[in-house]
């Protein structure tokens, strides 16, 4: 629904389009997986101190290993296509789906780990089901953490990555009437990104010349970052000394 509405475009009242309805969509399926992350270690905790305690783990049954493979293998190969269309879209909130999937298949290891070592070494050693779902947890939190950042990233319109800047910079700088790079701005909106610099040029350089030019780098830029990103250039004359 989310990434939908991030599809829509520019209005008057949205004049960069809608893009941020996919970075919410993000944020909420990383808080979703912190929240996974915690309970699944909180009532791991909570087991394993009862196995400490004397109170014992109940042996599972044979259908619960087959059910966690199952889950393992649907879940890993749910995560591989949505992690591959997520990076064709360039949807943060695909890719963040993606590690939701990927949470499940690993919490399905951890699962299958304890269920096995339950069923083949006896009730002594059910305390390895939450064993497991306890490192298990570690990871997925530490996933949601990293979407979280992401997703915060651009909810404050944090500039992209340095190498991203400078792969701008080198496609700029192929043109020879391009002297000097200024005020270069960038972040991401949704699934495209937004360019925005000032670029000077010999004084002699005429409008129309200068509109040409500027048109061409806009057009090497899109084909390297996508058809919908964002692009302002301002060009100017490069100063006197």
């Amino acid at each position: 629904l989310f990434v939908r509405l991030s599809q829509k475009p520019a209005d008057q009242d949205h004049d960069y389009g809608h893009g941020k309805y996919e970075t919410i969509a993000t944020s909420l399926i990383a808080i979703a997986l912190l929240a996974v992350g915690f309970f699944l270690a909180y009532n791991s905790i909570i087991q394993i101190i009862n196995f400490i305690q004397g109170q014992p783990i109940p042996v599972p049954h044979t259908i619960a290993l087959i059910a966690a493979l199952l889950s393992i293998v649907s879940k890993e190969i749910v995560f591989q296509y949505t992690i591959l269309v997520s990076r064709q879209v360039q949807s943060s909130a695909l890719q963040a789906n993606a590690w939701h999937h990927r949470s499940d298949a690993l919490s399905s290891i951890g699962t299958a780990v304890g269920l096995s070592g339950a069923l083949l070494l006896g009730p002594s050693f059910a305390v390895l089901d939450p064993i497991a779902a306890l490192v298990v947890s570690v990871f997925i939190v530490i996933a949601a953490v990293k979407i979280v950042r992401q997703a915060t990233g651009e909810l404050l319109e944090e500039s992209l990555p340095y190498e991203v800047e400078c792969q701008i910079e080198d496609i700029v700088y192929q043109d020879p009437l391009i002297t000097h790079i200024h005020n270069l701005r960038t972040r991401r909106i949704g699934n495209r990104i937004a360019i925005e610099m000032h670029l000077r040029m010999p004084p002699s350089t005429t409008l129309l010349e200068a509109t040409e030019h500027t048109k061409a780098i806009a057009s090497q830029l899109r084909h390297a970052f996508g058809s919908n990103t964002h692009i302002i250039i301002q060009p100017e004359p490069e100063k006197r000394n």
